[in-house]
């Protein structure tokens, strides 16, 4: 069974990567999972400098997810070369850097960095985080400035280019539009839901920033279709997550239209997860006789209408 799927230039050896932000940098799982059997690790995302954060409480738990407000805390790109990288690449993982500034310049700036560093496989403009209050979003939520950020990038890197895309936008499809023309090798979507949990008796907000990101379950129909509509605009591949807690979520993407899938809340919940998705996919494909796990990506058209 053919399990690898093609991001770009990119060869992954399955389609499940770990989401960035939920798998910290990998290096802390490595004892729980084998970071090579996994398609790829999308680290925490990194700014040029070192970032605290906001202060807690910044997570809680909803029915179907949890809220975060994390603030995007993080060691920096420079130490993250040198702290983290060395040991990703002793366990043979494909390293996906999430990278967030506040300024076109910052972007461009650990573009730059990364490119030079020895074993990052490719890097994920996050211009979606919906919870720190300066860059990242206002790229994400406009058309021009997503399409200016990623081209900048795509100037000074040969690294492939993966823009995250917010969910809190009428019309995902046209960024996913936008990135593509930009120079974009693939898009990842969705980032969370900006959400709002409130404590009743205090009449404050559950978490210090006031709002947060949704994550888990509760966004996966959305995610879906997020996805759909991705697929049906854009000929770069897509990479879906939102909400995926088994390998049917996982093909429920796929066939919508991704090409590859992130994991992340789910991986707080359990984090011997990977291997659990990874059987049920193998599993799915003997019994509907699937050589190669590529061929279900997009299918879902296929029989829309008979």
């Amino acid at each position: 069974m053919d399990l690898t799927v093609n991001v770009g230039a990119l060869t992954l050896r399955n389609p499940v990567i770990a989401a960035s932000g939920c798998f910290g940098y990998g290096i802390e799982y490595a004892d729980v999972v084998d970071l090579a059997s996994l398609g790829g690790v999308a680290v925490k995302g990194l700014f040029v400098a070192e970032r605290e954060g906001h202060p807690a409480p910044r997570i809680i738990e909803t029915p179907a997810g949890m809220l975060n407000a994390i603030g995007l805390q993080g060691i920096g790109v420079r130490r993250f070369i040198a702290e983290k990288l060395p040991a990703l690449r002793e366990r043979r993982a494909t390293v996906i850097v999430n990278i967030c500034g506040s300024t076109m310049d910052e972007y461009v700036e650990l573009a730059r960095i990364l490119s030079d560093a020895d074993g990052v496989a490719a890097l994920e403009l996050n211009i979606s985080c919906p919870n720190i209050k300066e860059g990242g979003i206002q790229f994400g939520c406009s058309l021009a400035g997503t399409h200016a950020v990623v081209s900048a990038v795509r100037k000074v890197t040969r690294l492939p280019l993966i823009p995250k895309l917010t969910p809190n936008v009428t019309d995902v499809a046209s960024f996913a539009r936008a990135s593509e023309e930009a120079g974009a090798d693939a898009v990842s979507l969705v980032n969370t839901f900006l959400a709002m949990v409130l404590d009743v008796e205090t009449r404050r907000p559950k978490i210090s920033n006031g709002m947060g990101g949704l994550s888990g379950p509760a966004i996966r129909p959305i995610a879906v279709r997020m996805v759909y509509e991705c697929r049906q605009t854009v000929k770069i591949p897509v990479i879906g997550m939102g909400g995926i807690v088994d390998a049917r979520d996982a093909l429920e993407f796929m066939i919508a239209g991704a090409t590859a899938v992130q994991v992340g809340t789910a991986n707080f919940v359990d984090p011997l997860i990977w291997g659990k998705i990874l059987d049920g996919i193998r599993g799915y494909m003997e019994r509907h006789q699937i050589a190669k796990i590529a061929d279900i990506v997009g299918t879902v058209n296929d029989h829309a209408h008979s």
